[in-house]
């Protein structure tokens, strides 16, 4: 019964490792013992993971020894670090005893790293000795992150994060996720909704294999208390970052946070014009009613005049030529304005023209938004 089970256990180990996406092939040829031994160098550790050590000070001789202080550093290209758990000294060592030490370090930086580890202790006859040993290993680039950004006319930011895992071995994608900057609200585009639950666009298997990219995609909204603002501000502007974790084969954990993503406003000119409400479907030769934005990007306060031009498909309702009144820097205006269509299909809706009475200078807005113009009613037929 005991070398059943223990059969009976091997063969669902082996099955386990051929049905593990992020196993490596063949990797279910080997004894569990293999597996679990570690190679005489550290090889290559990868930025965002934790680097993990065991210290072993094991005396083999056959005398006791005094003061014994054992300290770990670890060299970067720019800094030295201290990694000992405690920089006390212990007292004495016996023959065939040892002092542990196990040292913990999230890797920062990449390149060469060098684990330095030096003794001192003192023998029986009170003689003070000394000696080092360097270990080193190179920390790689995990993950090549790259940003897109688009402006919608609402003043939302969409960022698309495309992520690619450029290690030789698969990677566990545990959460990648937008902290937005305090400007900004960001919804997650990247579940699916199933009833109550949502799922991963990506499925429920989330590995990433050698290579292979995804593209992560977030919405940033205004917050309220910005949003008034959103529309005027010029220059580079402040994002986010990106915190990404995963995990890899034996399932060590890696983290890594992007710098503080910037992106260039849009430049508006001195006075910019968006929709708040437009239907996406109207009828042919019935009015339909949109609701259009004018704010002020200037420094100066403008005197606005409203022309409404017609065009060959699109026809303006209502008064052209009529005052706005003043609008001061970085304020808004919304007017409400009605239109007919007399040409069915997907028409552009164009013509409005505001003028700055104090400067003389007009401004044009052509192409503002398209709308689909629909036939309300069929023929009958003949």
């Amino acid at each position: 019964a005991e070398i059943s089970y223990h059969m009976s256990a091997g063969d669902l180990f082996i099955r386990l490792m051929k049905d593990d996406p992020s196993t490596v092939k063949g990797a279910e040829t080997l004894i569990l013992g293999e597996m679990l031994t570690l190679p005489q160098n550290f090889g290559n550790i990868f930025l965002g993971e934790t680097f993990s050590s065991y210290i072993s000070v094991h005396n083999d001789s056959n005398q006791v020894v005094k003061d014994i202080l054992v300290k770990a550093d670890l060299q970067t290209s720019s800094q030295r670090l201290n990694l000992s758990a405690s920089n006390s000294a212990v007292s004495e060592l016996k023959p065939e005893c040892c002092i542990d030490d196990v040292i913990h370090h999230e890797v920062k930086e990449i390149g060469t790293h060098i684990l330095v580890c030096a003794v001192s202790y003192t023998t029986q006859t009170g003689e003070k000795l000394y000696f080092r040993k360097f270990f080193k290993f190179q920390v790689l680039k995990p993950l090549d992150v790259k940003t897109k950004f688009y402006n919608a006319e609402t003043d939302e930011v969409f960022l698309e994060a495309q992520i690619q895992n450029i290690t030789t071995s698969p990677m566990f994608m545990e959460k990648v996720s937008l902290e937005p900057s305090m400007m900004y609200n960001v919804t997650e585009l990247n579940n699916v909704s199933a009833g109550i639950e949502s799922e991963s666009t990506f499925g429920r298997m989330s590995y990433l294999q050698p290579l292979d990219t995804r593209q992560y995609l977030y919405c940033l909204k205004p917050k309220p208390e910005f949003a008034e603002k959103a529309g005027v501000i010029k220059g580079v502007t402040v994002i986010g970052k990106l915190d990404i974790v995963w995990k890899t084969n034996l399932g060590e954990r890696g983290r890594l946070q992007t710098s503080q993503l910037q992106r260039m406003a849009p430049g508006y000119g001195d006075v910019r014009l968006s929709l708040e409400l437009i239907p996406d479907t109207v009828s042919l030769e019935e009015p339909f009613d949109i609701t259009c934005k004018i704010t002020n990007c200037s420094e100066r306060t403008m005197d606005l005049v409203l022309e409404m031009c017609n065009t060959r498909s699109v026809h303006w309702c209502g008064v052209s030529g009529r005052q706005l009144g003043k609008l001061s820097p970085s304020a808004s205006l919304s007017i409400p304005l009605k239109l007919l269509s007399s040409v069915q299909g997907l028409q552009s809706i164009s013509g409005l023209r505001l003028t700055d009475t104090f400067l003389k200078r007009t401004y044009e807005y052509d192409d503002i938004a398209q709308v689909c113009v629909v036939c309300p009613y069929t023929s009958p037929e003949s």
